[in-house]
């Protein structure tokens, strides 16, 4: 029970957070560099969009601006761009994807479609209004060679010195990887739907007229 601590081991924890205080001061205090970011998010886990808008989300809340293209994911409405909607003119959103790729068996219209949304995601990186881009499901677009992979990473590496972008997808190229500044491998250790639980609408991305499973099994592959 808390009320039955010891004076000497809470005069030991207190010392002992006192020195962790000290090295965790030290270390912030070493970091002088402020530069836009390039992350990263990809592995076969579930979470990598998510958290991409969830700075998005922060980036909101410091009254920032910030930018979505989809790459991949289709036209149907979803309950995050439903969300995001309520920012206004705060927040740039394009979904310029026709849908999984299993589900266009069409490679010409998969290769359009992500170039198509290359050209947008290089004119949102040009807008000095924009702190923010997340870029999700490019790895996908180039794990399949629908965009030119040295272009791509040549054009991220040169964007402008303020601006964070969040590229998600499994399957990130190690070109990619090598120039990120924060790289996030998310793991499969457990998931609902390998077990036999369809997609749950808040939780997996939803439309609101029709389910579209995005679970551990949907691998994007050509047909």
């Amino acid at each position: 029970m808390m009320s039955e601590i010891a004076d000497r081991d809470a005069e030991r924890h207190r010392a002992k957070m006192a020195k962790r205080k000290q090295v965790q001061d030290a270390e912030v205090a070493a970091k002088t560099i402020e530069k836009g970011l390039l992350i990263v998010n990809t592995g076969p886990g579930k979470g990598k969009t998510t958290a991409a808008f969830g700075l998005a989300l922060r980036m909101l809340g410091h009254g920032r601006r910030v930018g979505v293209v989809q790459f991949i994911k289709g036209g149907w409405q979803t309950g995050e761009r439903d969300a995001f909607a309520a920012f206004g003119d705060r927040v740039a959103w394009h979904t310029m994807g026709e849908g999984f790729t299993w589900e266009t068996q069409d490679l010409a219209r998969d290769v359009a479609a992500a170039g198509r949304a290359w050209e947008k995601a290089k004119e949102l990186m040009a807008d000095p209004s924009i702190s923010l881009l997340v870029l999700d499901e490019l790895n996908i677009a180039l794990r399949y060679d629908y965009l030119p992979l040295a272009d791509v990473v040549a054009a991220l590496k040169a964007r402008r010195g303020d601006l964070h972008v969040v590229v998600t997808g499994r399957n990130a190229k190690p070109e990619l990887v090598e120039a990120a500044d924060l790289v996030t491998e998310m793991g499969a250790t457990k998931h609902h739907f390998s077990a036999g639980v369809k997609a749950q609408q808040g939780i997996e991305f939803w439309a609101h007229d029709r389910a579209r499973p995005h679970g551990p099994g949907h691998r994007l592959r050509r047909r």
